[in-house]
């Protein structure tokens, strides 16, 4: 029915050998951030300032012919060495090999890699960085995501099934978002990355309330990644519409500024640092079903499965309220809003199990089965339908 669930392989905890075999509290974070209407033009101000001065650039084919020239203009200006790699559409291994050996054959030395575009860019661009030991920079053109901030690349096969993740030691040196670009995207992946984000207060609420969870370091979750995973989700509740409302002109204002640094900052630094649990182990259930996979983003899938684990959990009022939310932005809130019908059997088991293989579904404060699991999405579905 689709792509395997993803392998994370190098999450493991971080244990203090020295006394009681405690898990220590982990932190991480880009170590820059900016976010402002025009800031691609200014991006090679920021890069010096970091002392980047030969970057390898990928884009995609449609960001180089538009944002990306403005990138290069304003790397130029600066007096920075910029060479240009074209993004083939799908962060492989196969795709990371390919940049890896010219790059290497090159007689100019790369100093960084900037990345710029989609979630899948900068995945690529991050694994391409971690394999030539420089620091990376994420230019993200979507707030659709909390990927530009983290220190994790997810992988997929050239024919696009999602095959492995890698976590890595260092977090973006940059990360630079211009919300007029973001602005003028539509306004769909907005309201995705709202979705995505809004799971991150949940799942750190989940971790924290477990001993025994850890983050996506395998540290324990720190008072500062779960009061920001807090802060984020009441930042889209009391601006997630203004925003949307906003990014369908095509205009920037102080509501789409917040809910841009919601879905990217927050959310970046709050699921890794917060953690993770039920709500993306359901979405990464949907993805083994080919149409859900082929046609819905990932924030829409998330949403899902924030209302499954407020059901999980019990916590009805919430889960009306999240639900309300979703559909006032057009988030799905039943399994028909993604082309699934809860009588599929077949298509339910696929997604149960796909979640069921989550690592961090471990980090809810009790144990989940399967049967639970499922109750929860049918139940979900059902709220979604009655409101």
């Amino acid at each position: 029915m689709g792509s395997d669930a993803i392998e994370y392989t190098e999450v493991t905890p971080f244990v203090n050998s020295v006394e009681h075999q405690t898990v220590p509290r982990a932190f991480g974070a880009p170590g820059r951030y900016i976010q402002g209407h025009g800031v691609i033009d200014q991006a090679g101000h920021y890069l010096g300032r970091l002392g980047l001065r030969n970057c390898a650039v990928l884009l995609s084919e449609r960001c180089e012919q538009a944002e990306g020239q403005r990138l290069l203009a304003s790397a130029r200006q600066t007096g920075i060495r910029a060479e240009t790699l074209p993004f083939g559409g799908e962060c492989s291994f196969e795709e990371i090999d390919k940049h890896l050996n010219a790059l290497n054959q090159n007689e100019n030395s790369i100093d960084s890699v900037i990345a710029m575009g989609g979630g899948k860019v900068v995945d690529a661009g991050r694994a391409l960085a971690r394999r030539l030991d420089v620091p990376v920079a994420v230019i993200p053109t979507l707030a659709s995501n909390d990927a530009p901030c983290a220190a994790v690349s997810v992988f997929y096969t050239p024919e696009g099934v999602t095959a492995d993740a890698e976590i890595y030691d260092v977090s973006p040196a940059l990360v630079l978002v211009d919300t007029g670009i973001i602005a003028a995207a539509e306004p769909r992946y907005l309201a995705a990355g709202m979705g995505d984000a809004m799971a991150t207060w949940y799942e750190a609420r989940a971790c924290a309330n477990n001993p025994g969870g850890v983050n996506v370091f395998g540290g324990r979750p720190t008072l500062a990644g779960t009061a920001i995973a807090k802060l984020c989700a009441e930042t889209i509740y009391e601006y997630g519409e203004a925003a949307l409302e906003a990014a369908g002109q095509s205009t920037v204002n102080d509501a789409l500024e917040k809910v841009v640094e919601a879905n990217t900052l927050l959310s970046g630094l709050g699921y890794e640092s917060g953690g993770l649990a039920t709500c993306h182990a359901v979405a990464q259930g949907y993805t083994v079903i080919e149409q859900v996979h082929q046609n819905y983003l990932h924030g829409e899938m998330v949403a899902m499965g924030v209302l499954a684990q407020l059901m999980l959990e019990r916590e009805q009022l919430e889960a009306e309220k999240a639900a309300r939310f979703f559909k006032k932005v057009g988030l799905p809130t039943q399994l028909s809003d993604i082309s699934l019908s809860g009588e599929d059997g077949d298509a339910l088991d696929a997604v149960v199990t796909g979640a069921m293989a989550f690592p961090f579904l471990a980090n809810m404060p009790f144990a989940v089965t399967a049967e639970a699991l499922r109750d929860a999405i049918l139940a979900a579905s059902a709220l979604g339908g009655s409101l």
